[in-house]
């Protein structure tokens, strides 16, 4: 389940985005490749913890060696892996009167160098695929608010209280079998 927290952008902001809410994920922890490793070893498998990790690390390096060798790496079902590049506006391949050419090269371009370097930064890009597409995510995700959230839209509210089980009260509503959606109502 993925837990969302609220979020205001300032109101001194000059967006059309100022004073509005927006909902935010809540990371609960990143894990590593070694919590990774470990987590899998605990699904049943024949692997240990330790040969995981190895596969692991090796795949981590494997990826980055490609990546930087100018090849995309596509993990079925998780993302495709590619550099990307944060480009300078050069005017000119060549400059006759500095007798320089574009280079190749990462850095900022200068004030007056029509050629310099031609790439400002470069990048990881991973692009989700499968199973991770947005069209399929879409499919199974669920959220749900965090406490605080909750207690936010109960006080926006003025009379309601947040059910700290996030399953909502008993309260029926009365006869028309309403309930309360993740909120407590009334007092004890």
């Amino acid at each position: 389940m993925i837990e969302l927290y609220l979020s205001k952008v300032t109101e001194t902001s000059e967006t059309e985005q100022a004073g509005k809410l927006y909902a935010r994920v809540n990371y609960k922890q990143a894990l590593s490749v070694s919590d990774m490793a470990r987590h899998m070893a605990e699904h049943n498998t024949v692997f240990s913890e330790g040969s995981i990790l190895g596969v692991l690390t090796d795949f981590v390096k494997c990826v980055r060696e490609q990546v930087l060798n100018g090849n995309t790496v596509k993990i079925d079902n998780l993302a495709i892996f590619k550099a990307t590049v944060e480009a300078n506006g050069l005017e000119t391949l060549y400059d006759a009167q500095t007798d320089k050419v574009a280079q190749a090269s990462l850095g900022e371009l200068k004030q007056g160098d029509k050629t310099g370097p031609a790439v400002k930064t470069v990048k990881l890009l991973a692009q989700s695929t499968g199973d991770l597409t947005r069209d399929e995510l879409k499919k199974v995700v669920k959220l749900s608010w965090t406490d605080k959230a909750k207690a936010e839209i109960a006080a926006a509210k003025g009379s309601l209280t947040p059910s700290t089980s996030g399953s909502g009260s008993s309260n029926t509503g009365g006869n028309n079998g309403g309930g309360s959606a993740g909120f407590e109502t009334g007092g004890e």
